[in-house]
């Protein structure tokens, strides 16, 4: 995930920036780098009806005083500064269930695994509200690395992060498939420094990516034990849908469901769903607006 992305609709302006960074500076910085975008050099936010503002504001990664202290931060000095009339901050989870077109508003249980690049969001949702949720620095890019350790461990063979990606989805995965194949790997040999070729099997790549798998899964359980019973039959019959590049490893729906024994499903598009959702508040900011965080400049 990177740092800043964009969205345009026909009714305004989304602007998401990723506020999930070491430390309250680190994340004003990515979000101050976020509004420095084409979008308002080319003077694009002005007569948008809502600039919308998204931060990653995990628990387990920024204390809730922390998360206060960046939302006022963005809504008197970065979102006003940048010319809009009222800025609104909408939390990932929330984001990506809007996105997999999850009914957040009804009073019924809703469970959304966000897997991204550099972090796993896991939220129960009811009511348009989050009714428990739970961060870890687990996403695509530590399963990436992952591959890189074990084959370097392994096989005394440097991989790239570019290969190391392409084998995750090439043949990574987090259960056993019916159909699994092998795969060669270029990369230099540690040893003499000259490129090497080597043949790896989607058992071995399994292995090596178990562990960040192992992770969200934890997540996923911990958050499931922090569920109101009231919400845990909604959640049995609804299932835990799946958004996010993470949520295309192979498997990993299989996994989930023979650890935790709910239904498991993978968004439509789950890679675009924090964007579609960022979207949809938007375009149906009247019937969406309660899910947004807002608060007067200071």
């Amino acid at each position: 995930m990177h740092d800043a992305k964009t969205v345009l609709s026909n009714s305004g302006t989304a602007i998401m920036g990723s506020a999930k960074e070491e430390g309250k500076n680190r994340a004003k910085n990515a979000i101050v780098k976020a509004l420095d975008s084409p979008l308002l050099n080319d003077n694009k936010i002005e007569g948008a009806k809502n600039v919308l503002l998204l931060i990653v504001s995990g628990t387990s990664e920024v204390t809730l005083d922390e998360i206060g202290e960046i939302n006022e931060y963005i809504q008197t000095e970065a979102g006003y500064d940048a010319g809009a009339r009222k800025v609104y901050i909408i939390e990932e989870p929330m984001a990506a269930a809007i996105g997999a077109g999850l009914p957040i508003h009804e009073p019924t249980g809703n469970m959304v695994v966000d897997i991204g690049g550099g972090t796993t969001e896991v939220a129960v949702i009811s009511l348009g509200g989050i009714v428990t949720a739970l961060s870890i620095r687990v996403g695509g890019d530590k399963l990436d690395q992952a591959i890189i350790d074990w084959v370097k461990r392994e096989y005394s063979l440097l991989l790239g992060e570019r290969t190391a990606e392409e084998i995750k989805m090439a043949i990574g995965s987090a259960y056993v498939l019916a159909d699994e194949k092998d795969a060669e790997i270029r990369g230099r040999d540690l040893a003499t420094g000259l490129p090497k070729t080597i043949i790896v099997t989607a058992a071995e790549i399994r292995k090596a990516l178990d562990e960040p798998v192992k992770a969200i899964v934890a997540a996923v359980k911990n958050t499931l034990d922090k569920c109101p019973p009231e919400l845990s039959s909604d959640l049995i019959n609804r299932g835990i849908v799946l958004t996010g590049g993470g949520a295309l490893l192979k498997g990993l729906d299989e996994r989930l469901r023979r650890e935790t024994g709910m239904p498991i499903h993978v968004a439509e598009h789950a890679l675009d769903a924090v964007v579609e959702g960022s979207g949809k508040c938007i375009e149906e900011f009247e019937a969406l607006e309660k899910v947004l965080i807002s608060e007067p400049r200071r």
